[in-house]
């Protein structure tokens, strides 16, 4: 079976889709399949890095600057329009000529800027179309709609968004991770007691250098005996900045290019991080973490994981600062880690949604299992 992925990473969209969209890619591969991707050439793009790990990337230009709206038209004016690159219409054309006279069998597409205007496009060239989406916020047209997150109303956010016969996946049960947090998962115990290691990640761009703010709220607390480990993408905007606030602060350690943050999550005690696919990842090995939100759509997921006890949200990325950092560092690393925190987090998820969708894609059909 052939799989095509309509997906896009820049500083303004960040890592996030193309690397849950790999993860798929792989353990599709690893059943037989022939996989694909089509990307845009923005300013921190993934091209290479989908090539590096041995899948076919076919590159489209940029038409608009980073930020720049293309112009709306009367059936399609998206919220993150400007994320595309140009309009959707272009977008299709340059799809199209991409595909060239192949017909894949799905074609996945995982980008909020693209809603169901262009997927009617790109019917004559698929025999389905799985959106992977979080925003709820658009028309789609679409066999199979994925949403991996744990939001208030999930049932019915969709309502009136998709086909009669589209099928949804919807939750963390579904949520695409890499196979070794599938396998960890029996194995790793919950969290207790002191804090002496934690996990530092606000994903591949970090725009508003978060990472930066919290190494800042730690080296003033003087906590020689905790280690922080801190990943940061080495293309990433303040990359530089974090190299130099880290050098000679033996007690952090500082990662770059890992295929995987398992490794990382397990040695952990605490995790600092956004509120995107990572928090699946972090819940599924039982790592409690601290969540500062960095874009609209992490909100309500926040709120929800926050209202469940599996995070402790300490708000938006501008209502956090040195000092509410400090005091919610402080308090956990004066009182220790609960139990129950930890156990509430693994509870969500096994680690095996990849494994779902795929058994759906490879059966070619749309009905949850």
């Amino acid at each position: 079976m052939q799989y095509t992925f309509r997906t896009d990473a820049s500083h303004q969209i960040g890592t996030g889709h193309v690397m849950r969209c790999l993860t798929l890619a792989h353990a599709l591969r690893e059943r037989g399949a022939e996989c694909r991707f089509i990307c845009r050439e923005h300013r921190g793009n993934l091209l290479e890095r989908i090539r590096e790990q041995g899948f076919a990337a076919v590159a489209l230009p940029i038409e608009t600057t980073e930020g720049e709206r293309p112009n709306p038209t009367a059936e399609s004016a998206l919220a993150h329009a400007e994320w595309l690159g140009t309009d959707w219409r272009s977008d299709a054309e340059a799809t199209q000529k991409a595909l060239g006279d192949t017909i894949s069998d799905w074609l996945i597409v995982d980008h909020y800027a693209l809603d169901h205007h262009w997927e009617s496009a790109l019917r004559p060239h698929c025999r389905k179309i799985l959106v992977i989406d979080d925003l709820a916020d658009r028309n789609h047209d679409c066999d199979l709609l994925l949403d991996q997150n744990l939001v208030a109303d999930q049932e019915r956010r969709y309502n009136g968004k998709l086909p009669d016969h589209c099928a949804r996946l919807l939750g963390p049960q579904y949520a695409l991770l890499q196979p070794q947090y599938a396998e960890l998962h029996p194995r790793t115990p919950p969290r207790e007691g002191p804090i002496r290691r934690i996990l530092v990640y606000f994903g591949g761009a970090d725009r508003d250098n978060l990472t930066g703010l919290v190494l800042s709220a730690f080296l003033s607390m003087q906590r020689k005996d905790i280690t922080l480990d801190v990943v940061i993408n080495s293309d990433a905007p303040h990359a530089d900045a974090i190299r130099e606030q880290v050098q000679g602060v033996q007690q952090v350690m500082l990662h770059t290019h890992l295929p995987s943050l398992a490794p990382l999550m397990v040695q952990a005690d605490l995790a600092i991080g956004a509120a995107g696919t990572t928090s699946w990842e972090r819940c599924s090995l039982a790592l409690p973490s601290l969540v500062i939100t960095l874009a609209e759509n992490q909100r309500p997921i926040a709120a929800e994981l926050e209202r469940q006890g599996v995070i402790r949200w300490l708000g938006h990325k501008d209502e956090v600062n040195n000092e509410s950092l400090v005091d919610a560092l402080a308090d956990l690393t004066r009182h220790g880690l609960a139990p129950e925190w930890s156990a509430r987090c693994q509870q969500w998820i096994d680690g095996k949604g990849t494994e779902r969708v795929c058994l759906l894609l490879q059966l070619n059909q749309n009905t949850p299992l």
